[in-house]
């Protein structure tokens, strides 16, 4: 399973939401590139980066500052927020990004995103689905920085891709994102039984070295790990070990 420690840039600086709230924001780097080489020190092989201002826009804000965290930073760098079209694409894979996240287009506009694997590789893309869990334990994707209910669930949009069209996804419980609650084993669990031809990134909760361990444990191709190493409830060279 790989790790991926998150830098969530805001205004250029470290932050983390809680639930992916704006109006929740804890700031902990002003130095994004000191954080990037603390990581790629401590022996990470990949770093997941967020521009949330694009995210929050609707279109790229920080792809500059990414790109340059990417060709100075001795990692290799998976990065989104604010992608939506493809020369946001193009401009992060020139830049030194190995793998660009593309969010909300992955769910309103299949077509177009199924023609960006075709053209980049599926390799050069992660396709992230954020989802909200109803009572009826339904997942269902999130969008416009997680202020609106998708009209479809989450097997349905993911359906939109068949077997060989799509390799990497990231999955994220919005209501455990950055509340250190531990992820969401049931339905990770269930990604990797109905679609077991894809790499599955785990994102939201994790707290401890242990929820690194269950997730290993279930299935998980990936983890992204954000506010628990931020918060010192581990450090990142323990999460490797474990």
């Amino acid at each position: 399973m790989i790790l991926y420690p998150a830098i969530d840039l805001r205004a250029g600086v470290c932050v983390r939401l809680m639930h992916g709230r704006f109006d929740q924001v804890t700031e902990y780097d002003t130095d994004p590139s000191a954080r990037l080489a603390a990581f790629a020190g401590a022996g990470a092989a990949w770093v997941h980066i967020v521009d949330l201002d694009g995210a929050e826009a609707g279109g790229a804000v920080q792809h500059g500052l990414i790109g340059e965290l990417a060709r100075n930073g001795g990692v290799r760098i998976q990065s989104g927020g604010g992608v939506r079209a493809v020369e946001d694409v193009e401009r992060l894979l020139a830049a030194g990004v190995t793998r660009v996240v593309v969010g909300s287009l992955a769910v309103t506009k299949p077509d177009l995103v199924a023609d960006w694997l075709a053209r980049f590789g599926p390799e050069a893309l992660t396709l992230a689905f954020d989802v909200r869990v109803g009572e009826d334990g339904v997942p269902t994707p999130s969008l416009k920085g997680w202020t609106e209910a998708a009209g479809l669930d989450l097997w349905a949009a993911l359906d939109r891709y068949p077997a060989g069209s799509l390799q990497h996804i990231l999955v994220t419980d919005v209501g455990r994102d950055g509340a250190l609650t531990g992820p969401n084993l049931d339905l990770l669990a269930e990604v990797k039984q109905r679609r077991p031809d894809l790499q599955l990134q785990a994102s939201g909760g994790v707290s401890s070295l242990e929820d690194l361990v269950a997730l290993k444990a279930m299935g998980a191709d990936g983890a992204i790990v954000g506010r628990a190493l931020y918060e010192g409830r581990f450090t990142l060279e323990q999460a490797l070990q474990a």
